[in-house]
């Protein structure tokens, strides 16, 4: 059997209807903690989703993990150290160690605002992967 698992988010518009987060006291709707249910071994990662006018109500930092947001849907704001920035469909904000970070969907908002929170701590990655290796005489499968 292959090493790989897979589970199913739904829709954007369902992601809400989902209440998780890393530990009970702190779990809220529209949270879920993909490492939580995948075997993840040198990544972790969340799904989220907030209604417009919801916020996170507090900030955060890490001292190792550096994380990458990706926005899916929505308007919102990141709180960034001493910035605001806007954060919508396509917007990628990389966040490293140290940085206060908060964010929020804009009471203004057409919908939720979706995004994956992607986190890593470890060694550096190399600017090419440096264990991959092409296989070229197997055919496609489609």
């Amino acid at each position: 059997m292959s090493d790989y698992q897979r589970i199913d988010l739904g829709p954007f518009d369902s992601w809400r209807d989902h209440f998780g987060g890393f530990v009970p006291d702190r779990s809220r709707d529209g949270r879920r903690v993909l490492d939580h249910e995948l075997p993840m071994q040198f990544i972790g990662v969340t799904a989220n989703s907030l209604v417009p006018g919801e916020e996170a109500g507090y900030w955060h930092t890490h001292s190792s993990d550096e994380e990458l947001y990706i926005f899916l849907t929505g308007s919102g704001q990141m709180g960034l150290d001493d910035d605001v920035v806007d954060v919508g469909p396509g917007a990628a904000i990389r966040v490293g160690q140290g940085v206060r970070r908060t964010w929020r969907c804009i009471p203004e908002s057409d919908g939720p605002l979706t995004w994956f929170c992607i986190r890593g701590d470890g060694g550096a990655l190399p600017h090419l992967p440096d264990d991959a290796e092409r296989i070229t005489d197997v055919p496609m499968p489609w």
